[in-house]
């Protein structure tokens, strides 16, 4: 629920959309909340910068109160991220939900972020592997093929999540790896199409090391994406990592 106000969510945007334009092989999306969409597509439309949801609902109508189907989607956003931690969480959406909701998504023309990642208890337990797999299959158990399907999958450590304790980069690269493996497995073709992004306490200090490992391809940005110089930092490190090729 961030920002909290139009202005807000207009203002930073804008900021956004100023350094998503002078980027050349960097994709930078925002995903306000769903009551800005239309004002912040409106204030941006038409540059490099997309605009996301930070959720939707599987059906296209019906009486689903609160939610927003992605036939309400339609023109306002290209993306959407799907199994977000916080609404696995709070919400009680579970592994079988987000297929639901991935596969829906793809048929009505957006791309979805989906996010699996394990939780500190988990973490501890080493269940880290276990909990990656699962979440994972389930989010593309729908589908009926990756390529082509613009699907982008986000590992986001639940305890790294808005603590200021990132995960190493090492162990961002291991969980990358492992989703590739996965996605490889399942659609051999098409693995290597879709974009993996590291989320948890990313910063624009430690946005390049991330950039830097092999199989993550971008971030999936929360708190700091609210300061608009450091969201644009992280943006520039991420336009230098592809640039050179990282």
């Amino acid at each position: 629920m961030n920002p909290p106000t139009l202005a807000e969510a207009v203002e930073l945007a804008r900021a956004a959309a100023e350094v998503a334009d002078g980027l050349g092989a960097t994709r930078a999306v925002v995903c306000p909340p769903t009551i800005w969409l239309t004002d912040v597509q409106r204030a941006v439309g038409g540059g490099r910068l997309a605009i996301g949801a930070q959720t939707m609902h599987d059906g296209e109508r019906g009486a689903f109160t609160g939610e927003t189907s992605p036939l309400m989607l339609a023109g306002l956003a290209r993306f959407v991220i799907l199994g977000h931690s916080e609404r696995r969480q709070y919400d009680g959406e579970t592994d079988a939900a987000v297929g639901r909701k991935v596969a829906s998504a793809v048929a009505h023309g957006l791309r979805p972020i989906a996010a699996v990642g394990e939780r500190a208890e988990e973490r501890r337990a080493g269940q880290t592997e276990a909990v990656i797999d699962r979440q994972l299959r389930a989010a593309i158990g729908v589908l009926d093929r990756i390529r082509g399907s613009g699907l982008v999958i986000a590992y986001e450590p639940v305890w790294a999540i808005g603590t200021g304790d990132a995960a190493s980069p090492e162990d961002a690269q291991a969980a990358a790896a492992q989703i590739r493996g996965i996605l490889r497995e399942v659609d051999p073709d098409a693995a290597d199409e879709v974009p993996i992004q590291y989320g948890g306490s990313v910063t624009g200090d430690n946005a390049a090391a991330f950039f830097a490992q092999p199989d993550v391809d971008g971030a999936l940005v929360g708190g700091a994406s609210l300061d608009p110089r450091a969201f644009a930092a992280i943006l520039r490190a991420a336009e230098d990592a592809a640039r050179s090729g990282a």
